[in-house]
């Protein structure tokens, strides 16, 4: 191997790497946006709100990293998707920090509300939210497309339990009319989380092409 690939190797590992620990930053948020909602914890609301301008440094340091090494390597081939998927990735991961964001705004809102309802089917879709993100993550290290297929498979339940809590807080709102304003933060919370699994199912269209450059939609 030459020097020059062995440096350009190098880089492209440091770029995985970029991408792996903005991953693991973005799922904190996320676990701690929802924590924030179910124990009504103002303040760690506020440190997931605060976090959110180092998600996107990271991230546009990532996109910076891609640019530049297309820029000064010129890469053929599958060292193209590499870099092409990072830049892709990190959008997505970013944006899934925006709506950590969002479900901490909520939930900084709600801190001295009294709640609706018991909050147990949002936590949940949370959990497989998150397992969708540290799953799909997985396949990108591992390279693996088939894992990235799998991944998607929780979409559904997470509709499932988006349904649910949709018509439950529906009919509360029927019927009284005074939970409307929160019952709708509660829909925006599990619609957040929704677009969160999306775009898990984003990345694993993007590692599907990095690793056989086959586009295959899996959000259908």
């Amino acid at each position: 191997m030459s020097p020059t690939r062995r440096l350009f190797d190098n880089e492209l590992t440091e770029l995985q790497n970029s991408i792996l620990n903005l991953g693991n930053l973005v799922q904190q948020a996320i676990d701690s946006a929802i924590k924030a909602l179910a124990n009504q914890d103002a303040d760690l609301a506020q440190r997931v709100m605060d976090g959110d301008d180092l998600i996107d440094k990271m991230a546009l340091d990532i996109e910076d990293k891609c640019i530049r090494l297309i820029v000064t390597q010129q890469p053929i081939a599958k060292d193209l998707r590499k870099i092409g998927t990072g830049i892709r990735i990190g959008v997505d991961l970013e944006r899934m920090g925006d709506h950590a964001y969002n479900i901490a705004k909520i939930a900084l809102k709600l801190s001295e509300e009294k709640l609706i309802k018991p909050l147990i089917d949002i936590p949940k879709m949370a959990d497989l939210t998150q397992e969708m993100v540290n799953n799909v993550l997985l396949a990108y290290v591992h390279g693996n497309p088939q894992a990235a297929v799998d991944v998607c498979k929780a979409d559904d339940q997470i509709d499932h339990l988006y349904k649910m809590v949709f018509d439950e807080l529906l009919e509360i709102m029927i019927k009284q009319p005074k939970t409307i304003q929160q019952a709708t933060s509660l829909l925006f919370v599990c619609r957040f989380l929704e677009r969160i699994a999306d775009h898990a199912t984003n990345i694993g269209e993007a590692v599907i092409y990095l690793e056989t450059g086959e586009r295959k939609k899996l959000n259908i």
